[in-house]
């Protein structure tokens, strides 16, 4: 290889280094962006009193009129980066309010958003991050997967799957392991559609039955 060919080689490094660079720079600015929003929402919805209730919750979607889709959007991110909320309450939210598949897609892009917030959260600022936002008890519990490399990305698709795990947390503590960014969004973004759909076939069919007594 000549002296030419190893500068050019060089200089296709650089330039690849510095867009990685740029990416990771928008992807921070945009994680530091979205949770400063949804810590503000958060703490402007306890103040009007929008998330001491089901009801008050619904109020003010409702009262939200043709952008109504959008703040409940909001609302779902903000339930997964800082958990104010159960998951299905607001799911159940969404089948009222818009029906079960509008429903289903307003919480599935609003849980994929801030389920990927998560991830780059942890990603950027680590473990003092997560143990700041976690209980202790649960952080312990969990943490113990992330050292088993290939089997810890099974236990994250199952985590994705099933609802009985602490989603919020597996995603942030998917950013400390060696999981690559493309994996974790294609099992996220696959896992969660059948999880999701189920919430929301369910709470449909519950509410279903629910006014059928009355009727």
């Amino acid at each position: 290889m000549d002296a030419g060919e190893k500068q050019s080689r060089h200089g296709d490094t650089i330039k690849k280094l510095r867009r990685n660079k740029t990416i990771s720079r928008l992807i921070h600015a945009g994680t530091i962006l979205g949770l400063f929003l949804a810590i503000g929402f958060a703490v402007y919805g306890f103040s009007a009193g929008i998330f001491t209730s089901e009801e008050s919750l619904e109020q003010f979607i409702s009262d939200s009129g043709v952008t109504a889709p959008l703040v409940f959007i909001l609302i779902q991110i903000i339930q997964v980066v800082v958990p104010i909320i159960p998951g299905g309450v607001s799911c159940l939210a969404s089948v009222v309010l818009f029906g079960p598949l509008p429903g289903f897609v307003y919480s599935y892009v609003g849980i994929c958003i801030g389920s990927i917030i998560g991830f780059f959260l942890g990603r950027f600022y680590g473990k003092p991050f997560i143990v700041a936002v976690t209980k202790p008890e649960t952080y312990e519990k969990y943490s113990k997967m992330i050292d088993k490399g290939k089997r810890f990305e099974i236990f994250f698709l199952l985590a994705m799957l099933f609802p009985a795990f602490p989603d919020d947390l597996i995603c942030m503590l998917a950013g400390l392991t060696k999981m690559e960014n493309k994996k974790f969004l294609l099992i996220l973004l696959l896992a969660k559609i059948p999880t999701i759909a189920l919430y929301s076939l369910v709470w449909a069919t519950a509410e279903d039955s629910f006014w059928r007594l009355f009727t």
